[in-house]
């Protein structure tokens, strides 16, 4: 039976540390993401890394190096579909590609793995931990400075979620603190967020405007009484 011909324990140990370094990795890489709440946690990241490690595993052990370099290519495009799938556009904001980016890096770390190349998977998982990781501080420092040049024009949006019952105030008083801070409102949305809460959104018109000054004001509204959250996300146009 070629079952029993194909059994080399040389080779099997060879699959054992690949598939250990590519679970170990991943779960390096997917144990951050499962920390912060994301759409592809621990397992998805596990998952993605041992796949990869076990068709380049195969490839190079059937046909070597060359097999190896072709099944590679076929994972970064396969991986591509399942990143596809977990960026999301809401109210004209693309979300989940920081999670599609980490499960190409997951595959990447996976296939070195098959590839017995382990120090090299060790290398890739520390930078896409790196990535998630230590640049998080500067990314969120970038988007919450304020823009000081003239020529760019910012959009910044008010996210208030308070109590569904106090709906009415609530507006009003965001309403209220936005005229008074100056700020006058171009779009005004209220959506569901849970049973018994709404989330609204106040989009401001177009201008140049002080972070700092948002940030004071969403904190006065944070302290309001019906209000469970408040937040604001600025976007360029």
């Amino acid at each position: 039976m070629e079952a029993f011909h194909n059994v080399n324990l040389s080779s099997l140990l060879d699959t054992l540390v690949s598939l250990t370094a590519a679970f170990v990795f991943g779960g390096a890489i997917g144990f951050e993401r499962q920390y912060r709440q994301r759409t592809a946690g621990l397992r998805t990241n596990v998952l993605v890394a041992v796949g990869a490690a076990v068709f380049v595993d195969v490839a190079n052990r059937l046909h070597g190096h060359d097999g190896a370099v072709h099944v590679m290519a076929y994972v970064v495009s396969g991986v591509g579909f399942l990143g596809a799938g977990v960026i999301m556009r809401e109210e004209g904001n693309v979300r989940g590609l920081n999670t599609a980016a980490t499960l190409w890096g997951s595959a990447g770390v996976g296939a070195a793995a098959g590839a017995d190349l382990i120090l090299e998977a060790m290398l890739a998982t520390v930078f896409v931990l790196a990535a998630n990781t230590l640049l998080r501080p500067i990314v969120d420092a970038i988007n919450r400075k304020p823009l000081d040049v003239e020529s760019v024009e910012v959009t910044g949006t008010v996210h208030v979620i308070a109590e569904r019952g106090q709906q009415k105030a609530v507006m009003a008083q965001l309403e209220e603190a936005l005229e008074r801070g100056g700020y006058p409102v171009h779009d005004l949305d209220i959506q569901p967020f849970g049973q018994d809460e709404v989330e609204i959104e106040a989009t401001l018109v177009a201008s140049s405007f002080d972070g700092d000054a948002l940030d004071r004001l969403v904190q006065r509204l944070a302290a309001l009484p019906a209000v469970r959250q408040a937040f604001w996300s600025p976007s360029t146009t």
